[in-house]
């Protein structure tokens, strides 16, 4: 059973940056691809990104390309995601999910296990 602990969320203001990062537990993290998704109050949740086990792939949503970027450090068993140039409409609970074989990493069925979240709130 893999557990996973985010980290990093707040409160910012429009145009500024967070690094969310996520700590997984109880599995093997370097075969785990991960992905972070986000629920914007009164809305389903959303995929932002995603990363493979080897940390050699990556994807993002397209409303969020080019603003965010993720990472992940096997030695750490952490993934982040650094955001950049934030919005209101970024304001969200954000989650890190896990899954062993990333067939629809795009997607919530796509994973296995989920963090608790951590609130992002952007300000105008």
């Amino acid at each position: 059973q893999v557990q996973l602990v985010e980290s990093g969320g707040g409160l910012v203001r429009s145009g500024g940056s967070l690094r969310l990062s996520c700590v997984a537990s109880g599995g093997t993290f370097s075969s785990y691809s991960m992905g972070w998704f986000r629920q914007p109050p009164g809305k389903e949740r959303e995929f932002v990104a995603a990363i493979f086990w080897s940390g050699r792939s990556t994807t993002y949503a397209n409303s969020m390309k080019g603003r965010v970027t993720i990472s992940r450090d096997n030695a750490k068993n952490t993934v982040y995601l650094q955001m950049d140039s934030l919005k209101p409409d970024d304001t969200a609970v954000y989650y890190c999910a896990a899954v062993r074989a990333a067939v629809s990493i795009t997607t919530t069925r796509g994973y296995d296990y989920w963090g608790q979240g951590t609130q992002v709130t952007v300000s105008s």
